[in-house]
């Protein structure tokens, strides 16, 4: 493959992880979440380096996925205890991260891993950070490591599809009926943890957020559904990754912050369009209605 079809092929992946996951906090109403976990997860990443003293491997998983149910759980604990959810987020997200920068610039600056990175992400590079695949031959790190994440994602939600459908629209009715509304909350962090640290080495933290967040709440306005909504999502992520590696080429700029002003126009053009809950189909419903009353009432 070309370089830029390997830069392509990186975001989509990308685009989709988070577009799937993403509609999952949309529902739940946990947006901010993603925010958070994905720059906790910098901590995760630094300690299991530390530890290791190797930039890849399973352990950086594992030390993401520690991270971000750390985060989950400090967030509860700090809302049970009369803290507002939203500052309870603001307080664990801001020092686990502050954590995790102090110990980059004291104890991992001799490694490849910088702050600067760790936010904007350099994706030019992951073509040239490759590995030999038995059967296929040389293939971008990142590109298997999200292939194997998406298969995650995709197993999980088809497994449970019923269970996050019944947790994300009506948590106590799943509750009523024997569904641990818990256990899929953790379960959940942990998908979020595991999709932000495939995609933080590539793209970076704000990448991860756009991606999470925004091609699913334009996914929001479009359906109802659930299984439309992740597939929307998932075509929003991968257009958005398009759109932007293309504007970054015409304007000589950032591909990931392209990226991310892409996903922003796709919102933007659902929250115009969207044929129920956009501006445009609004006013459209609200005026067959006026319509309708007044002949009605003549």
């Amino acid at each position: 493959m070309s370089y830029a079809a390997w830069i392509l092929l990186t975001a989509s992946l990308v685009g989709v992880c988070c577009g799937l996951v993403g509609v999952l906090l949309i529902l739940r109403r946990m947006a901010m979440m993603a925010d958070a976990i994905s720059h906790t997860v910098l901590l995760g990443i630094v300690v299991a380096y530390l530890i290791t003293l190797q930039l890849s491997g399973i352990h950086m998983f594992i030390g993401a996925i520690i991270a971000g149910l750390l985060t989950a759980l400090l967030v509860q604990w700090f809302h049970q205890l009369g803290v507002q959810q939203e500052a309870s987020i603001g307080i664990v997200f801001t020092t686990l991260f502050a954590i995790g920068v102090i110990l980059i610039a004291t104890k991992a600056g001799n490694a490849h891993l910088d702050v600067q990175h760790s936010l904007m992400g350099e994706i030019t590079f992951i073509p040239w950070n490759k590995t030999d695949l038995p059967f296929i031959g040389e293939v971008p790190k990142a590109v298997v490591s999200l292939v194997l994440v998406l298969i995650v994602i995709l197993l999980v939600l088809l497994l449970f599809y019923k269970e996050w459908k019944l947790t994300s629209f009506d948590p106590v009715f799943a509750a009523s009926i024997g569904i641990p509304v818990g256990l899929m909350h953790y379960v959940f962090m942990s998908l979020v943890s595991i999709t932000s640290v495939a995609a933080f080495d590539a793209v970076g933290a704000i990448l991860v957020i756009a991606m999470l967040i925004t091609p699913a709440a334009a996914a929001y306005l479009w359906t109802d559904k659930l299984s439309m909504m992740l597939l929307l999502s998932s075509g929003f992520g991968i257009i958005a990754a398009f759109l932007g590696y293309y504007m970054a080429v015409w304007l000589d700029t950032s591909i990931s912050g392209a990226m991310a002003l892409s996903t922003g126009i796709i919102f933007i053009i659902s929250f115009l369009m969207a044929p129920r809950y956009g501006l445009l189909g609004k006013f459209i419903i609200g005026k067959a209605t006026r319509n309708e009353s007044n002949a009605t009432a003549g």
